[in-house]
């Protein structure tokens, strides 16, 4: 049985851990710093057999080089961004084995023009995402380098994976993307559920992550841009009519940039 386990970084990272209860082996997705990593693998005895980069941001690649060095560990990244220590390349459609399960990778450029995705429909019980920072809960990832039309059909893409997919996102920016979603849609009432349901776990110290995709459909404004709620919250903070989703999302990432 594979198992999924946060290991904390930074002041909000997510590095993601996956293990196989048959072995020692481990994999372990964006490693932005290597010493939590090294102490994961040393107190569960585990070895470190690979490594998943989706973009080259340094809190996502920053422990890279180290881990590789240690652990002569085997690594895969996007093609199209240059990171040092990628020994595999990979663009969309391409697939690859961890701990003997099959990912798919999607190319969901915006955060970073190559950022990339890992999708599973076999790892656990339900489909699993490794989307680093283009999908958060609640949210999505600053536009640093694509087009808002880029990072619209990269979510859009996400969209339509079965709905109950586990969404790994890479940072601990929850119940802040929440207020801001509540903020756009002050009406809805899933939203303020999960809003609830969310403090209580930062209250008791547990990650907010993994999501389900369901979820974010019903409260992530960055994946509703085509709903009338949206549109029209866009419209008045825009003050000129909008009703085109790509032009809906870009005006709610411009907001949310100075929320």
């Amino acid at each position: 049985m594979i198992h999924v386990s946060p290991i904390s970084a930074f002041n909000d990272n997510y590095i993601w851990l996956l293990s196989c209860s048959d072995s020692n082996t481990a994999w372990v997705v964006d490693p932005g710093d290597p010493t939590p990593v090294n102490q994961y693998l040393k107190q569960h005895q585990l070895t470190l057999a690979g490594v998943l980069i989706t973009h080259h941001h340094y809190d996502h690649v920053g422990g890279l080089q180290a881990l590789v060095k240690q652990h002569n560990a085997i690594t895969y990244g996007p093609a199209s961004e240059h990171i040092e220590g990628i020994q595999h390349s990979l663009s969309a459609g391409d697939t690859l084995s961890v701990l003997g399960t099959e990912f798919q990778v999607l190319e969901v450029g915006g955060h970073t023009r190559g950022h990339i995705a890992y999708y599973s429909d076999q790892l656990l019980d339900q489909p699993t995402l490794f989307c680093g920072d283009t999908l958060f809960a609640g949210g999505c990832g600053r536009l640093f380098e694509g087009t808002p039309q880029q990072m619209y059909q990269s979510l859009s893409q996400i969209a339509a994976l079965p709905a109950n997919t586990l969404i790994y996102c890479a940072h601990e920016y929850t119940l802040a993307n929440l207020q801001f979603a509540n903020a756009v849609e002050p009406n809805n009432g899933k939203l303020l559920q999960r809003i609830q349901q969310v403090k209580q776990l930062r209250a008791e110290s547990k990650p907010s992550v993994p999501s389900l995709l369901s979820e974010e459909l019903e409260t992530n404004p960055f994946l509703r841009s085509h709903q009338t709620t949206v549109q029209a919250a866009a419209t008045q903070h825009a003050g000129k009519p909008l009703d085109n989703p790509i032009d809906v999302f870009a005006t709610i990432r411009r907001w949310k940039d100075n929320f």
